[in-house]
């Protein structure tokens, strides 16, 4: 797969996949950017809330996707909105032919898989090292990251790496801010307690938490590999951190 990287006003993205549908996953992403920022003029409050958010009955297919995900998750609709992005581009480069494709927003992604990946997590200095090998499946699935140390997203916890994996990309974003949100301290109870907590959302197939040093993981979850650092391909705006492959 080829890389491109490219940044439009907080969206920070990297794209792999043939080159060809490059621009296919660029004008998904403006276009989503474009709905979603329209929707937040008419509606200040969906894009502040932290609660979830029931939208009109003429509110756009992706508003209502950000605002289901949110609703399940428990969090404010825009705990979604990286996630939901990410896999609006990785349908719309499977409609124009794409086999094989990824979308990272700023730590999450989503994928298109007929061949394997591997996905390192970044927590900063205290967590490198360890990713997941993503192994092909049928459709498009997601994992997505939220962190109370590293990039601008809001998170109420205070965990370094709050990582969940789901079919629904965007129930994937929404629960990661969920399950930051959950751990209020590392110890072994409250990081026990989020991740089965999380995973019991129906539609979340695993989750991973890093907080002072310790982990906890339930569900199913890719393998677990050791993977060397690569900074250069951390996707970010200026001092934004979360995965890299």
């Amino acid at each position: 797969m080829r890389r491109k990287h490219f940044e439009v006003g907080e969206t920070a993205v990297t794209i792999l996949g043939k080159p060809a549908f490059f621009d296919v996953a660029e004008e998904s992403i403006f276009r989503s950017r474009d709905i979603i920022q329209r929707f937040i003029h008419r509606e200040p409050l969906f894009g502040v809330t932290l609660e979830p958010y029931q939208p009109p009955s003429d509110a756009p297919p992706l508003i209502r996707r950000m605002c289901d995900a949110a609703a399940m998750a428990g969090v404010g609709p825009m705990a979604a909105v990286a996630g939901t992005i990410a896999e609006r581009a990785v349908l719309d480069m499977r409609g124009a032919g794409a086999e094989q494709a990824v979308v990272d927003n700023g730590g999450d992604i989503a994928f298109l898989l007929r061949e394997r990946v591997t996905v390192a997590i970044y927590g900063g200095e205290e967590f490198r090292g360890l990713g997941f090998q993503m192994a092909p499946r049928e459709g498009v699935f997601g994992m997505c990251t939220s962190s109370a140390a590293i990039g601008p997203s809001l998170s109420l916890g205070t965990a370094d790496v709050a990582t969940v994996i789901s079919p629904n990309v965007a129930l994937a974003d929404a629960c990661a801010t969920r399950l930051g949100n959950l751990v209020t301290d590392p110890s072994d109870d409250v990081l026990s307690a989020a991740v089965a907590g999380v995973t019991a959302i129906p539609g979340v197939e695993g989750a991973l938490v890093v907080a002072g040093g310790k982990i906890a993981l339930k569900g199913a979850l890719p393998e677990l590999i050791k993977v060397p650092d690569y900074p250069s391909k951390v996707t970010k705006i200026e001092l934004m951190h979360q995965c890299h492959y």
